[in-house]
């Protein structure tokens, strides 16, 4: 090739290596066995019952950790029918056996709107209390958001740690990070959650700091906690906007080179990672709980015509997900909102299929991905009802039911999965010569091939491809390195 075409070569032979590099450079995944490990240590670690030195009076309890082994569960219920009250309370027990507890009991009140003071009312409080003697129980765990009035008036009249079902989320999640990025994320959660509560977590929070600087009128230790959260919390928002940036760059270079994206999003312990790992063999990890899984996960794979496409196994939703969760995990929660499809898993052997599907469209709409095509996939069918697969697939038009873990269905929902990818939309002609074959290569991963013939001269092919790499091939021809 003359000299004059040269810089068009370099030009070419980067972009080949810059769409390989895109393609492969993603987050490395553990290994199965390694996976495997993680499993047996969540289910080794448990907690121990009587072993703790905590103080018993709560009022005096200056530090305490969230203590949860034999619980008393407690519902309000406010709108909606029985059952949705119930299956309220069955996900509250699901999230509390998440944590290694053990659920004594479980109340519902039935109530126009929570009490003010007690959540559940004077009456109702006694009741617990009773059941909290009569079982042992050391925490009492309530299916809402309690305000710190709350939660204090609760803990002052049941004699026990009481919590709500956002600090149960939030307990989960610390347990299951794995990722630096994850656990900056969970502690920036907790501290926003723990901010405005600090008076409802011991009353000597309120004495003067002690020691020098802390004499005269001072500074209280709940101003002084008050004060270090929040220099905590502004250093974490520093860190995960630092890490959001390499995020965005590998996000960039997907998008820079036309790779499709798919995202994989549901409802919690829906069978999302299940599915990545039939679609990639990711070796994600896979375990029959509540959040298994909260870093996410994105792998390459191709389509059976050849063209490359991600996927991307996000953190589980689940009805009225803490905001503080939405707020910290919105770096993560991106990978959804910038996806070209998205993959949303229902469990069709849940109780209320239809209301996990609500809760996690609430979310996606949220984040910002309430206009992204979705394909609905029914997960489970092996053990579902075959009257709710149905009714479901009836509902939703583009719907595909599938089972993970026999593999019913997973050819069905991958053809439904490539149909639904976006189209290379720049139509090209050109006869590339048989010594760059590399070009072929790109052409046939990243567009749409309609046809190709072979000549003397070379490959004959006519494609569909992106902008990015019909302006190259225009400018070869142009320069005389290919013909039309």
């Amino acid at each position: 090739m003359s000299h004059g075409e040269e810089p068009l070569d370099i030009d070419i032979d980067q972009l080949l290596r810059e769409s390989a590099r895109a393609a492969a450079e993603y987050d490395s995944a553990e290994s199965d066995e390694s996976n495997q490990q993680d499993l047996q240590d969540r289910q080794a670690l448990r907690r121990v019952s009587g072993l703790s030195t905590e103080l018993q009076d709560v009022n005096d309890a200056e530090y305490r950790q969230l203590r949860l082994e034999k619980v008393v569960l407690v519902g309000v219920w406010t709108e909606g029918t029985a059952q949705d009250a119930e299956n309220s309370m069955k996900e509250l027990a699901a999230l509390a056996e998440t944590t290694g507890s053990e659920v004594m009991e479980g109340f519902v009140q039935r109530r126009d709107k929570p009490d003010a003071s007690t959540f559940i009312g004077s009456g109702k409080v006694a009741e617990v209390k009773q059941s909290v003697i009569a079982t042992g129980a050391e925490t009492v765990v309530c299916d809402g958001e309690l305000s710190p009035a709350q939660l204090r008036t609760l803990e002052s009249k049941l004699k026990v740690k009481v919590i709500d079902r956002t600090a149960l989320i939030l307990d989960i999640f610390a347990q299951h990070a794995k990722s630096r990025e994850g656990k900056a994320q969970v502690e920036l959660a907790q501290m926003s959650y723990m901010l405005p509560r600090l008076r409802g977590w011991g009353d000597s929070l309120s004495r003067q700091a002690g020691g020098i600087g802390g004499r005269g009128p001072g500074e209280t230790k709940i101003e002084t906690d008050r004060r270090r959260i929040n220099d905590k919390m502004a250093k974490l928002r520093k860190e995960i906007k630092e890490m959001k940036v390499a995020r965005d760059t590998k996000r960039q270079e997907r998008t820079k080179y036309s790779v499709p994206s798919v995202a994989i999003a549901g409802y919690t312990n829906a069978g999302k990672s299940s599915l990545m790992n039939r679609l990639t063999n990711a070796g994600v990890l896979v375990e029959n709980a509540l959040f298994a899984t909260l870093d996410p996960t994105v792998r390459q794979t191709k389509s059976s015509d050849g063209r490359i496409y991600t996927l991307a196994d996000t953190v589980g939703f689940v009805r009225h997900l803490p905001h503080q969760l939405v707020e910290a995990f919105k770096s993560t929660l991106e990978e959804v909102a910038a996806a070209d499809l998205i993959v949303h898993v229902v469990d069709g052997s849940h109780p209320d299929p239809q209301e996990q599907i609500r809760a996690v469209r609430e979310v996606i709409k949220d984040v910002g991905g309430g206009d992204i095509p979705e394909i609905i996939a029914i997960n489970k069918a092996d053990i579902a009802a075959p009257e709710v697969i149905m009714q479901i697939l009836r509902e939703e038009s583009n719907s595909y039911a599938f089972s993970a873990r026999t593999g019913f269905g997973i050819e069905t929902l991958v053809k439904a999965i490539e149909t639904s990818l976006p189209r290379p939309r720049v139509e090209i002609t050109a006869v590339i010569p048989f010594n760059r074959g590399e070009l072929v290569s790109v052409i046939h991963e990243r567009g749409e091939v309609l046809s190709e013939t072979y000549s003397e001269d070379g490959t004959r092919i006519h494609a569909m491809v992106d902008a990015h790499i019909a302006k190259r091939i225009e400018e070869m021809i142009e320069q005389g390195a290919l013909k039309a």
